[in-house]
């Protein structure tokens, strides 16, 4: 009877502490890129200063209901990569010459490594749905979190995009910076924080 009793109360405990799981998350999200040049592939980095960032949820109990559902607008007219110069470049030569100034992103999925080392951070795959230069692709990029920081990186093919006149337009513009070589593939990242309570971080997808 005292090990039933005992079993029953641990089952309880249990359940509290898995239902009291609270995760949430800030109304915004940074949104950083890399591009590369010359053939020594140098990168070169920046950010996305006007973003728009709607959460599907800020509290949730995991970060499937955190993040699915959730989209980022990019006015892509703002930019810093800590060059003015070079900023205004960027601007008017690359993102002027796509057909929409603003890029659109929404998160469709979410879904967990099926390890995760202890001490290591937690990691999975995003799905995102980006739609820039009126084409819409759904990018994996794969997530870290680690210490309340939740960061997704992934890679985009300009050429995807049909952004080979915008990379073209750049690449005959800083055609001596870039010697002569400017790469399609473009770093794509974007981050926030996430804040775990009343649980022990035992985050399911």
């Amino acid at each position: 009877m005292k090990k039933l009793l005992f079993a029953l109360l641990s089952f309880f405990s249990f359940l509290h502490a898995a239902t009291g799981c609270v995760l949430v998350q800030p109304a915004d999200m940074n949104v950083t890129w890399k591009a590369y040049k010359t053939l020594a592939k140098l990168g070169v980095g920046g950010q996305f200063t006007a973003v728009k960032y709607t959460a599907n949820k800020l509290e949730g109990k995991n970060f499937r209901e955190l993040f699915v559902g959730s989209t980022v607008t990019i006015d892509t007219s703002k930019i810093t990569t800590g060059n003015p110069a070079r900023d205004e470049t960027l601007v008017k030569m690359f993102f002027g010459k796509l057909k929409n100034p603003i890029i659109t992103a929404k998160i469709t999925d979410i879904q967990k490594t099926d390890k995760h080392v202890k001490g290591k951070p937690r990691t999975g795959i995003v799905s995102v749905s980006i739609a820039m230069n009126e084409k819409t692709l759904i990018i994996p990029m794969k997530y870290y979190y680690s210490k309340g920081h939740f960061q997704a990186k992934g890679t985009i093919d300009l050429f995807d995009f049909a952004a080979n006149g915008a990379l073209a337009s750049i690449n005959k513009s800083c055609y001596d910076l870039h010697k002569g070589k400017t790469w399609n593939d473009v770093s794509i990242s974007f981050s926030t924080t996430v804040k775990a309570t009343l649980c022990h971080v035992d985050i399911k997808k």
